[in-house]
């Protein structure tokens, strides 16, 4: 049988059908929104041109922050803004700029940047950092290179008041003396400025990865890019990647963390917990 449609039933059902599109567009559009956590934040992340930072600035901008890396590295940083603006759904979404950390005039002209630029600053992620080479021996360690790195991770996270931290600020025997002191420093340094800064509504925290498979890691521990995963973790099956640093660092930056500050958030797997060489447990395979 046929069934015979009067015209204006035919419009009206074609309306019909529009009206489930468009609230059907609206809704994704709506849980779209929703899912981008960082909308209309302003992000500065230095030493964001590759590793961690990189990864950051990548998830930041995916989150819907407006993000300004701030590096030495100028033609890589160049190079990932132009990638992450390419892919980001809002104009002028990624730029760069040059930063030493260890100079107070670049860390000020890079947050004035942010301003000018964005109309605002709500996130600082100090990730710039570097080690120093492996000298057991502490006579072997001079004062000039031991300067030189505490410069870099501490007094440069100083200048800017957010930090990443590592898990070699909660333990020790991990890395050199220079790395080591730097990241106690910092600890010290976020509960302070926690402290002093929380009257002023500004949180301060810490993000402490284990080892993550980037440049500086792998060029530290002499390992081949899959060798991190071969290394002592206490839960099972999980290799850490610089994405997991990222997303503790989204996190702290998202409203989500709103009464979050003075915490040293730190992501290995429980491997500071964990005494290695003794344990009732035995250990993970």
């Amino acid at each position: 049988n046929n069934i015979l449609l009067d015209p204006q039933d035919t419009i009206t059902y074609l309306h019909f059908l529009v009206a489930v599109r468009a609230i059907r567009m609206g809704s994704a559009s709506v849980v779209s929104a929703a899912a981008r956590r960082l909308q209309g934040k302003v992000a500065l992340i230095t030493g964001g041109a590759r590793g961690i930072g990189e990864c950051i600035a990548r998830l930041f901008s995916k989150h819907g922050a407006k993000v300004l890396i701030a590096d030495i590295k100028d033609d890589l940083g160049e190079s990932i803004c132009k990638d992450i603006g390419s892919s980001s759904s809002s104009a002028n979404g990624c730029s760069y700029v040059h930063c030493d950390v260890t100079k107070e005039k670049d860390i000020e002209n890079a947050v004035n940047t942010a301003v000018s630029q964005y109309g605002k600053l709500d996130i600082m992620f100090n990730n710039a950092g570097t080690v120093d080479e492996a000298k057991p021996n502490i006579l072997d360690n001079d004062q000039a290179e031991f300067e030189r790195i505490l410069s870099i991770n501490l007094v440069g996270a100083f200048l800017g008041r957010n930090m990443l931290l590592g898990v070699c600020g909660i333990i020790g025997g991990a890395a050199t003396h220079a790395y080591t002191s730097s990241k106690h420093g910092l600890l010290g340094l976020m509960k302070n400025t926690a402290v002093e800064l929380g009257r002023f509504g500004i949180r301060v925290n810490c993000v402490s990865p284990y080892a993550v498979s980037t440049p500086l890691a792998k060029d530290f521990l002499k390992l081949a890019d899959d060798g991190l995963g071969g290394m002592y973790s206490n839960l099972k099956g999980a290799v850490l990647e610089p994405e997991d640093a990222a997303e503790a660092a989204l996190y702290l930056g998202s409203d989500e963390s709103k009464c979050v500050s003075g915490h040293n958030l730190v992501v290995d797997g429980g491997f500071a917990i964990v005494n290695a060489g003794f344990s009732v447990f035995g250990k993970s395979e």
